[in-house]
């Protein structure tokens, strides 16, 4: 290791997603208006859920807990690009590169323990459905989010607590558009292969291959309990409660796999891969939820109708009120 090279560093500079001068504009545009979709359709679930009875399920509760997740992901690593494309401060200190690192992170990780939480909750729904919400009762749903969030959290301390003693860079300008682990690893002048092994192992393992057995065991028992309904008609039925849910899976994975286990590519292909993992997936999933899902179409019908009826009868009232005076 060359030491003159080598630097301690107070900030880092985020390359963004393109240097393009061309294309900054439109894609400030887009992810701008994915970040804003993701913001609206999830609030709306949020608000659906929390106002209409009907919705007050255990598949809703943790829905409410995804939207949450992809709001909160969503936020973390788009915000501070938007502020590049507008103010051209490119600049994080190396205390919120961290932080935004260590929250997303975090979220990504509880995001697929929450699938799998999900994937139970249907698997109860289809194969146990007489006791579903028995077993599914508010104290199981509660500590099964909660479980989902600690476990996510304790997967990542490992990686953060190795990466906080990391004290020099070889540069501080990032080619990423946020702080991720590998744009940091291959700028550190530290020994990374032990931090690269724990990634390795905590990743493909612990965060991917755990949760995806787990779904894909639930699966085999929801395909195999479908598969002996006698009518198609309930097999149709059967197989809609878990679609939205399914499709929403196999989303995430295929994104996960694109990502981190298709060969490496350039730069400029990580990085849209990046953004397809951390800003597309995170818009789609209320997306999915509101038209394949008929419970929260239903529950958005009556809530459009009922802002509608409360505008007639305040006009109503408007009017009688002018004729009186």
């Amino acid at each position: 290791m060359n030491e003159e090279n080598t630097t301690m560093v107070a900030y880092f500079i985020l390359k963004g997603i393109t240097d393009d001068p061309e294309l900054q504009t439109p894609i400030f545009l887009l992810v701008l208006l994915i970040y804003l979709i993701t913001l609206g359709a999830n609030t709306i679930i949020l608000l659906l859920v929390g106002s209409d009875s009907q919705l007050h399920t255990p598949m809703y509760f943790f829905l409410c807990n995804l939207s949450i997740l992809d709001v909160s992901s969503t936020t973390v690593t788009l915000h501070k690009i938007l502020i590049v494309f507008v103010t051209r401060d490119n600049v994080i200190s190396v205390i919120n590169c961290r932080m935004q690192l260590f929250i997303f992170s975090w979220l990504s990780g509880t995001e697929l323990i929450l699938l799998t939480a999900m994937s139970y909750d249907r698997y109860v729904a289809i194969c146990n459905p007489l006791r579903y919400l028995a077993v599914m009762n508010g104290a199981v749903c509660a500590g099964l989010a909660t479980s989902c969030w600690l476990i996510g959290l304790l997967q990542i301390l490992p990686e953060m607590i190795m990466l906080l003693r990391f004290s020099c860079y070889f540069s501080n300008i990032i080619n990423h558009f946020f702080c991720d682990f590998m744009p940091l690893m291959n700028l550190s002048c530290n020994d990374t292969s032990v931090l690269q092994l724990m990634i390795f192992i905590q990743g493909s393992l612990f965060a991917v291959f755990i949760p995806f057995l787990l779904t894909f065991i639930s699966y085999v028992f929801i395909i195999s309990t479908i598969m002996r309904i006698r009518s198609s008609t309930g097999r149709s039925k059967a197989f809609y409660t878990c679609s939205s849910h399914l499709t929403v899976v196999s989303l995430h994975y295929t994104a996960i796999i694109c990502q981190y286990l298709t060969p490496s590519g350039t730069f400029k292909s990580s990085k849209l891969l990046s953004l397809l993992n951390t800003a597309v997936v995170p818009m789609l999933n209320p997306l999915i939820y509101s038209l394949k899902n008929k419970d929260v179409k239903s529950a958005l019908q009556r809530k459009l109708k009922h802002c509608k009826n409360i505008s007639v009868r305040e006009e109503k009232n408007l009017t009688l009120q002018k004729l009186v005076t």
